[in-house]
């Protein structure tokens, strides 16, 4: 954790598997665009380890890929605090143990920040060495507006609380 940094944006995906890159390419447009003390973190692996990266924090911002559902590219915001991950929404990793299952795990051990909101971008095309497609790669700089402005909300409450 960053000292005074309430707030983790944390952004997952790995820029090798197309539309699975979603996370780090918002991670790039985010960089030096959050609020003082906001932390941002990028993260491809070890989905476990999700836990460990926002332990302290009071709130965590997440961006992930999801398998399509609507239409490539649409960006879903749910707010954790307001309702659960959608069961019917498949977030994309490589390991079985994903976002979704972290988030419950770590509020089964209480260890989950107290403000979770997860944005999720659909994809169309998730292989390895595949580029990432243009309905994605479009959903980016809108999405980086809407994580910077979400941060800077959180960041505004934990200065509050």
């Amino acid at each position: 954790m960053t000292a005074g940094a309430p707030v983790l944006v944390l952004c997952l995906g790995n820029s090798d598997r197309g539309d699975d890159g979603i996370g780090p390419a918002v991670a790039a447009k985010l960089d030096g665009r959050l609020p003082d003390g906001t932390a941002l973190s990028v993260r491809s692996g070890d989905m476990l380890a999700l836990i460990e990266d926002w332990e302290g924090f009071s709130a965590l911002v997440c961006v992930d890929a999801a398998a399509p559902m609507e239409r490539p590219g649409t960006i879903h915001r749910m707010d954790l605090g307001e309702q659960e991950l959608p069961r019917d929404m498949a977030f994309v990793s490589s390991h079985a143990f994903g976002l979704p299952e972290a988030v419950a795990l770590a509020r089964t051990l209480g260890l989950a920040p107290p403000n979770i909101v997860v944005y999720a971008v659909e994809g169309a095309s998730f292989e390895a060495g595949a580029p990432m497609t243009q309905a994605a790669a479009q959903a980016i700089a809108p999405l980086a507006e809407q994580v910077a402005a979400e941060a800077a909300r959180l960041q505004e409450l934990a200065d509050h609380a």
